[in-house]
Order: structure tokens, then sequence, then C-alpha cells
């Protein structure tokens, strides 16, 4: 049977390769409708370059439309509810059925959750917040160096701590770091503590050798933007002369009130199928939420938003087809931890390993970092490029044990 539809909501890294997996897998007479209320798709790993003035942002977006492969159909609107029970969707410009519906709706960066950050930090999650960092460098003489996770979840476990390390790099390139300290603080018991304490020695062990003070299980209960401070919740007060930082993350309020999601507001899914409770109802990426053998989440990032939809368009490519999906989603994700002068470490492992995930950090070379420009450019690159950079990764990630599928 033809004629049939898929409605993806979201426009970021999962709903990217959802939709345009999805076209490649379905009937052509079949609709493949991808909703997103941005025209621009900003390439998350690169805000970090933006940040530290490595990057302009017309370097690191592009039109949405462009990155969606031909037959994909793009609304632009916002989405305003969801009935997962009649895979219906009200958006901004009407309301949508679907035969199956993809959930990638992402996490919302929430600034006005904590008390101060607005007027306090530099947002480098947001590319506005990157390019004001960027510039606050410009004018920045020396002092202190504040690195800060408001609170937990985040997407991107590695972010902060490449911030910290790029910001270092910066300041050894401006002649500053001498006259300048860098202090990282955040709530987590150690750096990325999903992937186990090993990863988390190895990360510390990258911050120490740049002089980098490193605090955890700092919880920060507000900033004060008029003393220059941050307070942590046993009372400590530490101060600031610029300030990079983390802002509090949730799902956005259309998945809270949808009834796919849990008392935290995240969706939870299968781990195989991506599936809610919901037939032909899927959820990918940071909007979801999937427990770990150790009893913790596993962590919100691209890579494993990008397999979760690879795996979601094969399963409802089966189901419009009447025909098993292959293997479902296996846990394996990777990313980059950039360490500055053109360098950068290389994290990649199975998640879903028992008792604990399995992962192996790479030592800090050249050879990572350009794997990194690979993926941008593999991402937002002109067509040549990114035939060339996609062809690149897969050669690469061969080499290097790791699975990379653009």
């Amino acid at each position: 049977m033809a004629g049939r539809s898929v409605v993806v909501l979201g426009g970021g890294v999962g709903g990217l390769v959802a939709a345009n997996e999805l076209r490649r897998r379905v009937d052509p007479r079949d609709r493949v409708v991808l909703v997103e209320r941005e025209a621009r798709y900003v390439l998350q790993p690169s805000l970090l370059w933006l940040m530290v003035g490595r990057r302009r942002r017309d370097q690191i977006e592009r039109p949405l439309r462009s990155l969606l492969a031909g037959g994909v159909e793009l609304l632009e609107a916002e989405v305003r509810a969801i009935d997962p029970g009649a895979r219906q969707v009200e958006t901004s410009a009407g309301v949508i059925s679907a035969d199956a519906l993809v959930v990638a709706l992402g996490a919302e960066l929430a600034p006005d959750a904590m008390a101060g950050y607005r007027d306090a930090a530099l947002n480098f999650f947001s590319p506005e917040g990157a390019a004001a960092c960027a510039r606050a460098l410009e004018s920045f003489r020396g002092g202190r160096v504040v690195v800060a996770v408001s609170a937990l979840p985040y997407k991107c476990p590695a972010a902060p701590y490449e911030a910290a390390l790029l910001l270092d790099d910066e300041l050894r390139r401006r002649g500053l770091r001498e006259a300048s300290q860098i202090d990282l603080f955040t709530p987590e018991p150690q750096p990325m503590p999903v992937a186990g304490p090993a990863m988390g020695a190895a990360v510390v062990g990258l911050l120490e050798a740049k002089g980098i003070r490193f605090h955890p299980k700092s919880p920060i209960e507000r900033y004060e933007p008029a003393t220059a401070e941050l307070v942590l919740a046993d009372g400590t007060r530490a101060g600031y002369d610029l300030l990079a930082a983390v802002p509090p993350h949730r799902a956005p309020a259309v998945a809270r009130s949808s009834g796919l999601a849990n008392e935290a507001g995240w969706i939870p899914v299968d781990r195989g199928t991506l599936q809610t409770p919901y037939e032909r109802v899927y959820a990918v990426g940071d909007v979801t939420t999937i427990t770990l053998a150790n009893g913790k989440p596993l962590p919100k990032a691209g890579a494993f938003a990008h397999a979760e939809a690879l795996v979601v368009a094969r399963e409802i490519a089966g189901a419009f087809g009447g025909t098993s999906a292959p293997a479902g989603f296996d846990g394996v994700g990777f990313c980059w931890i950039e360490t500055g002068a053109g360098r950068a470490a290389f994290a990649a492992g199975n998640f879903f390993a028992e008792p604990d995930p399995t992962l192996d950090l790479r030592q800090s070379a050249r050879v990572w970092h350009a794997g990194k420009v690979l993926f941008e450019r593999a991402w937002i690159g002109n067509s040549v490029e990114r035939r060339l950079a996609r062809a690149g990764l897969i050669a690469g990630g061969r080499l290097a044990g790791f699975r990379v599928t653009l």
C-alpha cells in the first residue's frame, strides 16, 4: 500500500537524518514531511570554534532546506501539540496527520531557569552567545575565566571541557595565559560520568596539563552579575572576569505535555527500536531518555541522535513494507574533545555494555582534530566538500575502529 505519510518533528541532527533516510527507504509515493520552525540549521559542535573566534557564524550554518534530500517536504512551522494516539500534530500552519510519527524536538535551552544566568553568562550553547564570547575575548586583558555547568542534564557531555581547553589555547595564542586563571565548576562528580572513572580521569588529566582548575561536585545555586560572582549550593562564592556557562536544559513544553514524557519531561523509548508505547510513534535524540545497565541515562549527544534516526527510518520502512527491520540501536557512540593548538582527543565505545559503558580515549593528536574538521565539512560544506569529507570520515573511521555513517 502506498500513499502513506511520515511526519518528523524537529530539524536537528536526529530529524534531518531520519527524514533523509526515510526518503531513501520508503516508497516514492509515500510522503516524508519535516516540521521545523527555524529556517537555518546551525552545526552545534562548531559553536566551540565560534566561541573562540575560529569560525564566523555564516561558516557553521546553512539553510535547512539545502540539507534535505530531494522529495522531503519541509513545513516551516512551530509544533504546538502532539496527539500520539491519533498520530496527529497541531502546528502553527495547521494540523497534520501521519501513518508514522518521529519526535526529534531536542533539548531546549532554559537560561531563565537559573537565577542571574541571562545577565551574567556567555551562553556558548547558542550561536549568539558563542559569538558574544568571541567578542568578549577580543577586549579581555587577563583575569579569572570561569567555565560553569549550571545544571544537569545537558547535551554534548564533552562541551564544557572542550570550552575550557579552547579558551586556554586562545589565551595562550594572545599571550594572556600567564595573566589569567581558568576554573571549571560542575555538579558532576567527574567529567562525562556516564563514561566511567577511567574516562573521567583522562579528561581531568587533559585539564591539569593545561593548568585548568577543576571543581567537581560543585552545584551552582545562582549567578550574581552585579558582583561578578557565582554562588554554589554550599554558599561558597567564586568571582569571575569572564564567565562562559552551560545553560540549564529542559525538554520542550510540547513534548512535556504530549503524554509521551516521564515526570522529568523526557520521552522514554525502547532502547532498540526507539518506539514509544504508541504504535508507529518514535522519538530520537536529546528529547529521549534511555536508562543504561548501570542505571544512568544515555548521554544527550549528536552521535546517538544520528544512529537512532537511522534505526527509526529502517523500522518505519520495514513496517510500511511488511518486512522485519535489521538490528536495532546498539548504543555505540563517539565524540571529539578539542584540546587546542590544532589537536583533539577522540573517544568511542559501547554505552550498552554491561555493567558499565566501555570506551576508549585516543590520545590528543592533529589527526583527530582533522577528523572533526572533516565532520563539519560533511555536514555543512558545499556539495563537493561534503562528498570528500564523508568519504574521508568513513575511511578514517574504519581505520580507527569506530563506525561513521553520514
